[in-house]
């Protein structure tokens, strides 16, 4: 089974104790990722989300997009060793870095930079206790991209985010801790998994190899 490299992921997290799986957390830095191995990327989010300037523009003195350049890395480490990157939906990080925003009815699209694929899948597919509508950024040949479980995976009410939403609909999503609302499901971990061994490297990497 071909290893793959885990990048920006929790401390004892889902990614650690596995085998095949090279896991690069905050003490690593997976900003100095060098390959060889394809990747599976969860760049911080926090900097990049509806809420970046609020919470932390007063607070920390930040603006939207400063996460360090783990996202840009993130995506470098994709395009050059293949694999894939996911982020939440409306990912304001997509528009910075010149990627479309995927179709939010599912299916493989391509990312408008000429080497990767896009697409919108819900978490709550693989077990998350939220619909958690994720963004994925993936280089690897069409042929080795899965096909995911498209649309909704929950009733509306389980949305956080929907407008006009009535009264309740925040319950299973506020009661949940930040930690819990941002692990990953084994499910959707091992199918982020899947895909980067399919993946190859860019021919550049393969030459440097």
């Amino acid at each position: 089974m071909r290893t793959v490299a885990a990048l920006f992921v929790a401390t004892d997290g889902r990614y650690f104790g596995l085998p095949d799986v090279d896991p690069w957390d905050v003490q690593r830095d997976a900003r100095l990722y060098a390959g060889p191995h394809p990747v599976v990327a969860h760049p911080p989010c926090a900097r990049w989300g509806r809420m970046a300037e609020t919470a932390f523009g007063k607070k920390l003195g930040t603006r939207r997009g400063d996460d360090g350049g783990c996202f840009s890395s993130a995506l470098a480490s994709v395009r050059t060793w293949g694999g894939v990157l996911e982020h939440p939906a409306g990912s304001s990080a997509f528009l910075a870095s010149g990627l479309l925003h995927p179709e939010t009815d599912g299916e493989w699209g391509p990312a408008g930079d000429l080497q990767g694929f896009i697409a919108q899948v819900e978490q709550g597919h693989y077990g998350h206790r939220t619909r958690k509508a994720t963004w994925l950024y993936a280089v690897a040949g069409r042929g080795e991209l899965p096909i995911l479980p498209w649309g909704p995976s929950m009733p509306d009410g389980y949305e956080p985010y929907q407008r006009n939403r009535p009264v309740g609909v925040w319950s299973t999503f506020s009661r949940l801790s930040a930690r819990q609302r941002s692990a990953t499901p084994p499910a959707f971990r091992d199918m982020l998994l899947d895909l980067a061994r399919r993946a190859r490297p860019s021919v550049q990497a393969r030459k440097s190899g």
